[in-house]
């Protein structure tokens, strides 16, 4: 009875209050939405709600292992999950032109998922076993470590995960040590690019131009954000219509279950990429920014966290974990709106699926598990 007490007692001290309390109310607020996006509590409705259970289940796992353990692991969850990657290059499920999935037998993976949380631990632990005397050589390395798994990645390809993947390891990165005049010159590169594409959109964008590092569905991706009414009934219908139901929403929402863009069946994908359209619409501008003001809320904490803990290894990752959540609303929220091209990322807690759920549930659990994690002096 006393073990038992004991592990109940750790059980409970695993979780970060404030943080969890962020969750919850995400989790509602998901769920409230996601009952209007599909009309009801249709097979969707009770699927997420098994789906916000298991990563509740994950994320509390998660909090329980102690940050020594999560470095001890990291290696070899990385090395499994390049391994993984490698079998979708060579076995994988081909589905809609690509090869995500790995059909194992007893379970069916889509690996690239593991790997937005196995990149970050991984060079977590290889900055923390390099601290003091970090040199050049060092993250040349890390650049390798990072690179391969965002390769495999895209050439599946999925540029949306590969991006999710590459930030939250550039972040270990960045927040290891890597110094911001090295960005500069990149930064530089980066925004003459787009102003190239910007400038030459109608010569680029014509049918016979090749973009020779892109496939030509990610092509007209870019040329629909450019121009979204190029195509308004086919490549820039879904953009079209999010950013109507966005606008229609106005600054205080038509209200509950009164969206017409959402319940006209106008906006594609509205329980899964498209959910924030659906939530716009309904609850407006206020709606929106109380909403981001929740996001920006966990993003802090997450911050925090990583401030505070007590090795090299937490404060990597917990600021890795923190920025993930950032991206993903930056990136979702930017395609809803027409600033970004659509690239398949979901509002974290919002959207429909489970794979994305218990990934973020997992994130979470780690940084409950940094947060808690007090190191034994000797």
């Amino acid at each position: 009875m006393k073990r038992i007490a004991q592990w109940l007692i750790k059980a409970f001290t695993a979780f970060d209050w404030p943080l969890l309390a962020l969750l919850v109310l995400m989790a509602i607020l998901g769920m409230t939405v996601m009952h209007s996006a599909v009309g009801g509590t249709d097979w969707r409705f009770a699927e997420q709600s098994r789906n916000f259970l298991l990563a509740f289940l994950c994320m509390w796992g998660a909090a329980m292992l102690p940050p020594p353990v999560l470095m001890r692991l990291a290696p070899y969850f990385y090395i499994l999950g390049v391994t993984l990657l490698l079998g979708v290059e060579f076995f994988g499920e081909t589905s809609k032109g690509a090869t995500r999935w790995l059909d194992l037998g007893v379970v069916r993976l889509q690996p690239s998922e593991m790997l937005k949380i196995a990149v970050p631990m991984m060079l977590a632990w290889y900055f923390h076993r390099n601290q003091g005397q970090l040199r050049v050589l060092d993250f040349l390395v890390a650049g390798v470590l990072l690179a391969l798994p965002f390769a495999l990645i895209v050439l599946q390809p999925d540029l949306g995960t590969a991006l999710l993947v590459f930030t939250s390891g550039f972040c270990v990165i960045y927040f290891g040590g890597l110094s911001f005049k090295l960005l500069v010159p990149v930064a530089m590169v980066v925004v003459a690019g787009l102003g190239a594409l910007v400038y030459y959109e109608k010569d680029i964008c014509q049918p016979g131009v090749d973009w020779i590092l892109l496939h030509d569905y990610q092509k007209h991706r870019v040329c629909t954000l450019l121009d979204p009414f190029s195509d308004p009934l086919g490549k820039g219908f879904h953009t079209i219509q999010s950013m109507i139901a966005v606008g229609s929403g106005g600054v205080y929402g038509k209200g509950y279950m009164m969206g017409t863009q959402t319940h006209l069946d106008f906006i594609p994908e509205r329980t899964t990429d498209f959910i924030f359209a659906v939530y716009a619409e309904e609850f407006g501008l206020y709606g929106g920014i109380m909403l981001l003001v929740l996001y920006g809320l966990l993003v802090v904490r997450g911050l925090n966290i990583a401030v505070k803990a007590h090795t090299q290894f937490g404060r990597l990752l917990a600021g890795s974990m923190s920025m993930m959540f950032f991206v993903y609303v930056f990136v979702n929220v930017g395609m809803v709106t027409g600033i970004l091209p659509v690239v398949g990322v979901p509002l974290p807690f919002m959207s429909y699926g489970g794979t994305a759920l218990l990934t973020l549930g997992i994130a979470s659990g780690i940084l409950m598990s940094i947060n808690r994690y007090r190191p034994v002096r000797s």
